[in-house]
């Protein structure tokens, strides 16, 4: 999954928002509006998850994500509640119906529900896959914004990685049992994710009438 593909992963942890997090290029009016963007989509995370624990195999994973869903409710929510509130953010003035916003809920949405719980796997794990990567190597680089340190911190931390490594693991052990059409189907979706993420974090570069200043 990740060798075939390598290109488009590739051109999302160096896309441009990463790029500028790394040099402290990142403006505070690109970083607002990610921030409302991203909280949005952590809330519809919640919902992919909760598809996840209802479609999943063994006690052992649903515990597992039930752990990620308190993670995303208690510590990533609150997060954006606290965020907003310090750089006086009202989400109501940004426009969450940005078609490259909208295009990565809804595809992910879409998988969550008529997929089963591997897709939702590989779903997860293109997303949270790209955000471990990107963030440690992010890290040590993040200068002059304590909040957007906090947030590529919470990304690179032990706890998210292992939340990205048990994704992994997950496709691992099901890999060697399932079909070259299944796997396939696995593959396509982490590249579809990657394509979703990189329109996705091109939006907040593009200021639209209603935007917030």
């Amino acid at each position: 999954m990740l060798d075939e593909n390598a290109a488009v992963f590739r051109a999302m942890v160096n896309h441009r928002f990463v790029e500028d997090i790394k040099t402290n290029r990142l403006s505070g009016e690109v970083f607002d509006r990610y921030l409302v963007f991203e909280g949005a989509f952590v809330d519809t995370a919640i919902a992919i998850f909760a598809y996840g624990g209802a479609k999943a195999e063994t006690i052992e994973q649903k515990r597992w994500l039930i752990a990620v869903l308190d993670a995303l409710a208690n510590r990533q929510i609150a997060y954006f509640e606290k965020t907003f509130a310090e750089r006086g953010i009202d989400p109501a003035g940004y426009d969450l119906n940005h078609p490259a916003v909208e295009a990565f809920r809804n595809g992910m949405l879409e998988i969550a529900r008529e997929g089963a719980f591997l897709d939702i796997i590989a779903a997860m794990f293109a997303a949270e896959w790209m955000y471990c990567t990107w963030s440690k190597a992010a890290a040590g680089s993040v200068t002059g914004n304590p909040l957007l340190k906090e947030w590529v911190a919470m990304h690179a931390d032990d706890e998210f990685a292992a939340q990205a490594s048990w994704l992994k693991d997950e496709l691992d052990k099901a890999g060697a049992t399932l079909s070259a059409g299944q796997r396939a189907r696995l593959s396509g979706i982490f590249g579809r994710v990657q394509r979703l993420e990189i329109a996705f974090h091109d939006a907040p570069y593009e200021a639209r009438p209603g935007d917030s200043a």
